[in-house]
């Protein structure tokens, strides 16, 4: 199994149709063959101190393995989402776990 969880911070400038158009790249990300299971969501009203809640949107994406994310990597659909939404966000943090 490999999950990837990304987690993006919006630009805080953001018209609603922009909002909208990542949302909408994002969630076209998880119609990919390779992902087996996903979600996109924004941060759970949970407050405790270790629990990090600044992102705006987050997407987990499971695969069976590496290579199957590999090949979500160069999949149009995602190349399309860099290309028509990465002037949406101002940060984005990826964490790859194996198991």
């Amino acid at each position: 199994m490999f999950v990837h969880a990304v987690y993006f911070w919006l630009r805080p400038d953001l018209t609603a149709e922009q909002y909208a158009q990542f949302r909408a790249g994002v969630q076209a990300l998880t119609t990919i063959e390779t992902v087996q299971h996903s979600y996109v969501g924004e941060p759970a009203p949970t407050d405790r101190p270790v629990i990090e809640r600044g992102y705006s949107v987050g997407l987990i994406a499971v695969f069976a393995d590496q290579a199957a994310h590999d090949q979500y990597q160069i999949h149009p659909v995602h190349d399309q989402f860099r290309e028509q939404c990465s002037s949406l966000w101002q940060t984005v943090r990826i964490y790859d776990t194996i198991g």
